[in-house]
């Protein structure tokens, strides 16, 4: 990237509004001169997101490596350059608390419920082990959207002695971690916590006991197993797990975690965690914590009521890209998550795609579409992601409005409109506008066609329906969108036909013609359906009057 485009983008990002670089913004803080090693080298500031391999990796997963890699390039950017890691820690020692709904061998998964997940066969018979399964989707998941990451998985680390130190130290501090926990429990749990679950050498599971140190520097404890027998043992080389909140503060230690967000869900656990990590010699990372999604009625989603929409969902509807352009907006804000809000997402993107190069440089930092380009992709000489500026020939949702006309309804007969509307335009030419044309026909018979009901245009709006026909009758099937949109405008303010704004006589359009209360810029929809075929449209409507 050229120097001097470099440091307006330094400049800019210094002060800027967008969430990403307010959050890099604190990271910089924490760092005034960039992350030092003991001898004053720069080193890598530390990202992390973490998962739990006991179901697969879902849209949760995917918007908490984005975000995260949004803040992580802005960082860069605001740090001219400065380096950085992104690690997505699998917590794959976790014991099964119950097994999940949408696997095979579910009797064979109740025998080991209570085993770390890296030590329970694996039910598909894919894998050595559940959670090696879930790490593999989790890899393969993350591979898909091009991130950059290094995957480290809590069972190498415990296994290897990895986190041997560190779960010293947790032993080192054992009273003062009880002493931040125990008044946040019920009294019934505070009998049986401990920071420190072993995992018991006659059935292997990960135990809820309490447990007594006996050698720190060591790694000893003592506890009672499953069967009733007392065990000193050792917590070292995977033989234990620790709780949940002291798990991830531990973590952050042991690696140096600079920054995690997580889900509002866990704000406790971060003001726990953060405590503890100040115990252990550490301090919390920066992180942000984001609004959870809800329905379309407003409620939480939840796995079990399945009132949510997956990744695959989403994908055979919209894009990754629109995806991203939905979870870059707002975090802090609650977002309903379904089909409906797919199509509004797909043409946002496209818009802020196609303006940005024409943008300040200060508006560009706040465009969505700069971080979606940029964060697999960086930048180009000019400051600017590649694909910036691109546009597509139709919208989103004037694909829609061709999709639930009578007889079209395949990907074939779309793309016989589209070469028609602009000649030479094939899937080769335009491969992302063939994706949208496939995602189109799939939302539009799943969501569209279904709901669509033409009515009677009443008698005022019939006789503008008229006027429209005879105006189009004197157009050729090449005449420009442009033209077609302000013949409409013509007729929409003709006082004779006694429209109260252009707005209702668009609404009279849409619903005769489409079947629905919004649609397109007609002229756009005029231009690509054919004159003459919307001739055949506007004689039917005149018949239901």
């Amino acid at each position: 990237m050229d120097t001097m485009i470099a440091d307006t983008l330094r400049e800019a990002a210094a002060s800027s509004k967008a969430w990403p670089f307010q959050e890099a913004q604190r990271l910089a803080k924490r760092y005034p001169g960039g992350k030092r090693d003991a001898d004053g080298n720069l080193v890598p500031v530390l990202f992390e997101t973490g998962y739990g391999p006991s179901g697969l990796p879902h849209i949760g997963t995917f918007q908490e490596v984005l975000r995260t890699t949004f803040v992580r390039r802005a960082y860069e950017v605001l740090t001219g350059g400065h380096p950085t890691r992104l690690v997505a820690f699998s917590d794959d020692m976790d014991g099964l608390r119950k097994v999940p709904d949408n696997v095979p061998n579910k009797e064979m998964l109740t025998k080991h419920l209570g085993m770390p997940l890296s030590r329970i066969p694996d039910p598909f018979g894919s894998n050595d082990s559940f959670g090696g399964r879930n790490n593999a989707m989790l890899r393969e998941f993350l591979d898909r959207f091009g991130f950059d990451y290094e995957f480290v998985a809590a069972s190498e680390r415990y296994n290897s002695g990895g986190f041997d130190e560190a779960l010293k130290n947790v032993l080192r501090n054992f009273d003062a971690i009880m002493a931040v926990m125990l008044p946040t429990l019920r009294e019934e749990r505070r009998a049986t916590y401990s920071p420190v679950l072993p995992v018991s050498p006659t059935t292997g599971e990960v135990l809820q006991v309490p447990v007594e140190v006996v050698d720190a520097e060591a790694g000893t404890i003592r506890f009672t197993d499953s069967d009733g027998q007392q065990v000193t043992q050792s917590i070292l080389g995977g033989k234990s797990k620790l709780q949940w909140k002291v798990d991830w503060a531990m973590r952050w230690v042991a690696l140096g975690v600079d920054y995690e967000m997580c889900g509002k869900d866990l704000t406790d656990s971060v003001t726990q965690s953060g405590k503890i990590a100040k115990i252990l010699g550490g301090r919390k990372p920066e992180g942000m914590i984001y609004e959870l999604f809800l329905d379309a009625n407003g409620e939480k989603i939840s796995k079990s009521k399945g009132n949510g929409l997956t990744i695959e969902e989403w994908l055979q509807y919209g894009t990754e890209e629109s995806l991203g352009h939905y979870l870059y907006a707002n975090p802090k804000s609650a977002k309903q998550l379904h089909a409906g809000v797919i199509p509004r997402a797909v043409d946002e993107y496209w818009q802020f795609r196609e303006k940005l190069p024409e943008q300040p440089v200060e508006q560009q930092l706040g465009n969505p579409a700069w971080h979606l380009l940029g964060a697999n992709g960086g930048h180009g000489q000019d400051g600017l992601p590649p694909g910036a500026g691109d546009s597509l020939p139709v919208t989103y949702g004037l694909l829609l409005n061709l999709v639930g006309l009578p007889g079209i309804g395949t990907k074939e007969i779309i793309w016989s409109y589209l070469r028609q509307y602009q000649p030479g335009l094939t899937p080769e030419t335009h491969p992302e506008l063939d994706r949208l044309v496939t995602s189109a026909v799939n939302y539009g018979c799943q969501f569209v066609v279904p709901t669509l009901q033409r009515r009677g245009p009443e008698a005022n709006e019939a006789a503008a329906l008229k006027a429209l026909d005879e105006t189009l009758a004197g157009f050729a099937d090449d005449i420009p969108a442009e033209d077609l949109q302000t013949a409409v405008y013509e007729i929409g303010k003709r006082e004779e036909f006694g429209f109260g704004n252009l707005r209702d006589w668009f609404k009279a359009l849409y619903e005769t013609l489409l079947g629905s209360s919004q649609g397109p810029r007609m002229g756009s929809f005029i231009a690509l359906y054919g004159v003459a075929n919307t001739r055949r449209l506007i004689a039917e409507a005149l018949e239901r009057a």
